[in-house]
């Protein structure tokens, strides 16, 4: 029912490992259980599965069972083993896997919201299961009592959720583009901040408690690291996409980040190096080179009798420019441009060839990728594809 395919790792380059196969319908969420050459997946067919690997190195699965409606969204914690799956009724429905992975338990199920759940997170050192749905609220319930513990309205609804432990904030991304850090208590909330820095909805969220950033991605193809445990508002982009992004996840101890989108491209982003945030765009009624009006600007053209000319923006400094002082494309890794872009003539000089070093690396998975899980205790990655197969990866070779 899954492939194993024996290839061997190659330099600088992910090594595919094996393909699950076995399915009618996309796998809409999926994750690898460490240390147990196990996989969980749930199907958009209502279908969720445990594969194990056999002997043979093939992938089988050793539970099957037909959910009553289409999972959404899934947490797993390997502690306990206890599985989360938020419904599309709006429910969350709580299973406890066996030790040897081959049987699944009935749990709890919570009545949590009053349309699809989006995202569900199991907290285990609160006890706590946060959960945010389409009615535009996010909440978190009690995982020993059932008892739901407090709630929260959202602008829009939430499409990406993570948690810090150790200040209990809760960092909620929406269809807004939008992320609101809240401060969660055992039964209120309180606004800390907002972040707006996408122009698409927010589609992944990735926090690392040790360097304390925040990474967004979002259907605008960028990614930001936001800097929270710095304090000065520091927001990085990274632009080294063409889709949506689907995925990210952070490997601390590499200071490396994973980021997916839907074209199936993979990239390792280097952030041990000193990066560098985007300008401001500046406005301006003429070139800040030439001194060439633009075109709405009446006046000037009247008084020079000039045409009126596009505006540009030097990627670099942010100034406004034309197109005759902007004629030149450059790669500025440092600031997150991994493509060539837009740049003033003077900046362009100045941009020696150790500024375009990359700083990422980029690999293509032949899929196009609608789930990303990776597993740092044995550099795993695990993508699902619109072509409805499973791929596990071994991302060694580059995320080390």
């Amino acid at each position: 029912m899954a492939a194993d395919i024996q290839s061997q790792p190659q330099a600088r380059k992910p090594c595919l490992l094996s393909k699950i196969e076995a399915f009618q319908d996309v796998v809409s969420t999926a994750v690898i259980i460490p240390k147990e050459d196990c996989v969980i997946s749930v199907s958009e067919d209502r279908t969720i599965r445990v594969w194990l690997k056999r002997d043979s190195g093939q992938y089988w699965p050793s539970v099957y069972q037909l959910l009553p409606s289409s999972c959404t969204c899934m947490s797993f914690n390997h502690e306990t083993r206890r599985l989360s799956l938020g419904m599309d009724t709006g429910t969350i429905c709580e299973f406890i896997l066996s030790e040897d992975y081959n049987k699944m338990t009935p749990g709890r199920t919570y009545q949590a919201h009053q349309g699809k759940v989006t995202v569900a997170l199991f907290v285990l050192e609160m006890e706590w299961l946060l959960s945010a749905g389409q009615d535009k609220r996010f909440t978190w319930h009690c995982s020993e009592s059932g008892q739901q513990l407090g709630t929260h309205h959202t602008a829009a609804w939430v499409s990406g959720l993570q948690f810090d432990v150790e200040t209990r904030h809760a960092f909620v991304g929406d269809q807004s583009g939008q992320v609101t850090i809240l401060k969660l208590e055992q039964d209120s909330c309180s606004l800390v901040t907002t972040f707006k820095g996408h122009t698409g909805h927010v589609t992944a969220l990735c926090w690392d408690p040790v360097q304390r950033v925040l990474f967004s991605g979002s259907s605008d193809h960028t990614i930001i690291m936001w800097d929270i445990g710095g304090r000065k508002g520091t927001a990085i982009e990274l632009q080294g996409h063409n889709e949506k992004i689907q995925g990210l996840c952070y490997a601390s101890h590499t200071r490396q980040l994973i980021s997916c989108c839907a074209d199936g491209s993979i990239v390792i982003w280097n952030m041990d190096v000193s990066r560098q945030e985007t300008p401001e765009w500046l406005d301006s009624d003429s070139c800040q080179k030439c001194e060439q009006p633009f075109f709405w600007n009446f006046k000037q053209m009247w008084d020079s009798k000039k045409i009126g000319l596009r505006q540009h923006h030097c990627r670099k400094c942010g100034q406004a420019v034309c197109g005759k002082c902007s004629s030149k494309r450059s790669t500025i890794p440092l600031m997150g441009f991994e493509f060539e872009v837009r740049v003033c003539d003077s900046c362009y000089e100045s941009i020696t060839e150790e500024d375009r070093a990359p700083t990422a690396t980029f690999h293509d998975s032949k899929h196009a990728i609608v789930y990303m899980h990776y597993e740092p205790t044995t550099g795993s990655l695990l993508t699902s594809g619109a072509d409805k197969v499973i791929k596990l990866w071994d991302m060694t070779p580059v995320v080390s």
